[in-house]
């Protein structure tokens, strides 16, 4: 187990991870652009070229603010870092910023399988680090004193745990079958659901237990 040296309190890191997501955010909106003095038929096709770039947009979007969620809730726990604690955000926050380069692959050389193997990888990479985060905050009390999920460690980092699995087990899968690996993302739909109610269930049940005690 690595020593545990508490450094301070959180605010300095959210800060910094709020600040990165808002950049890697901002930075997909970067090529976006039409240019000027097109004629209609001109125009149109500029908007359908900007199809894919936009599509992109809104997953990594969506992607980078639920992992920007988990970040602040995680950190939600937290009362004091240690060096690891840090570490590990800053690996995180350090693929969380490159995220809009994969994008950029996806969006203009989707049909390539490596393009999707990449993206893949980031978002795997980027939940691996915060499922990283969990474990450590969930073996070392004294860095949060009594906070912890209501549905429980375990439970929250299961929720983690299966964008990882999902997005990692995609990387070799579109190599095989090209871009058509992007679907198998969307098991992870049925899967957030699933464990959401157990969540929710979870969090009822803690909820409950002090009234009946």
């Amino acid at each position: 187990m690595w020593k545990s040296t508490p450094a301070g309190g959180p605010e300095r890191v959210v800060a910094l991870a709020d600040g990165v997501f808002a950049i890697a955010i901002t930075l997909l909106v970067l090529d976006f652009s039409v240019p000027r003095g097109l004629d209609s038929a001109a125009y149109r096709a500029e908007l359908r070229d900007l199809a894919p770039n936009l599509g992109a947009y809104v997953l990594s979007l969506l992607v980078l603010g639920l992992f920007w969620r988990d970040h602040r809730r995680i950190f939600g726990f937290v009362e004091r870092v240690d060096g690891q604690v840090i570490t590990l955000s800053l690996a995180g926050l350090g693929v969380a910023a490159l995220v809009p380069f994969p994008t950029k692959l996806i969006s203009e050389y989707g049909r390539e399988p490596v393009s999707v193997a990449v993206y893949a990888a980031a978002v795997a990479a980027l939940g691996a680090s915060h499922l990283a985060l969990l474990a450590v905050l969930a073996n070392r009390p004294w860095l949060r004193g009594d906070a912890a999920p209501e549905e429980g460690f375990l439970l929250y980092g299961a929720d983690i745990a299966a964008s990882v699995v999902v997005f990692a087990l995609s990387v070799p899968l579109a190599l095989v079958i090209g871009p058509a690996a992007m679907w198998s993302w969307l098991v992870l739909v049925p899967v957030k659901a699933l464990l959401g109610r157990w969540a929710m269930r979870a969090r009822r049940r803690a909820v409950t237990r002090p009234a009946r005690d």
